[in-house]
């Protein structure tokens, strides 16, 4: 805990691919020191310039099947041969500090981060539009047509789901959506 002793305050930010989560929380992290990323794990090889620890907890696919067995996850997800997912006793230490530590998980993580920390702040960013989502993606140039396509539909099902967010805010232009979450981030509204 910090040195009031309060634990600090977990908030949830989800939405589709493409749609600015990371850019929007870099910018927030770079502003304010008391708002920290919880650092998920992957199964996935680290990519050039990534380091364990600070972008990621990189691990064999045995270590994080093991930890999945002594229950050391929060949440966490199988995306084709990868696993991702958020470890208790890291997320628990960062919120010891007082900070505010933000956790960036699909829908379904956030559901059950919400059953274990239900007084977690959600929020949830959308594209301005579909064609905005899609042209976002495109611009990427990472993706066979077949796994853009696959993104998209996943995109569409993630935003039926906006609704179960405590906000949503849309990013049509950066630096007022910047502005919104960190303003719903700072809010005593909780």
């Amino acid at each position: 805990m910090n040195n009031n002793g309060k634990m600090g305050q977990l908030v949830v930010v989800s939405g589709p691919s493409g749609s600015g989560k990371d850019t929007i929380l870099n910018e927030i992290f770079k502003k304010d020191p008391d708002i920290i990323p919880s650092v998920s794990a992957t199964t996935r090889p680290p990519r050039k310039g990534e380091i364990n620890g600070v972008n990621y907890y990189f691990m064999s696919v045995e270590e994080f099947e093991e930890r999945i067995k002594r229950d050391e996850f929060l949440e966490y997800v199988q995306y084709g041969d990868n696993y991702y997912g958020t470890l208790k006793p890291q997320l628990e230490e960062k919120l010891k500090t007082g900070k505010t530590v933000v956790l960036i998980i699909d829908v379904r993580g956030a559901v059950n981060v919400r059953k274990v920390y239900p007084t977690a702040k959600t929020i949830f960013i959308l594209p301005p539009t579909e064609s905005e989502l899609e042209k976002r993606l495109r611009c990427r140039e990472s993706e066979t047509e077949t796994s853009l396509l696959k993104r998209l539909e996943v995109a569409k099902d993630e935003i039926k789901r906006v609704n179960e967010y405590d906000y949503a805010v849309v990013n049509d232009e950066l630096e007022k959506a910047v502005e919104k979450v960190y303003n719903i981030i700072k809010s005593d509204n909780f």
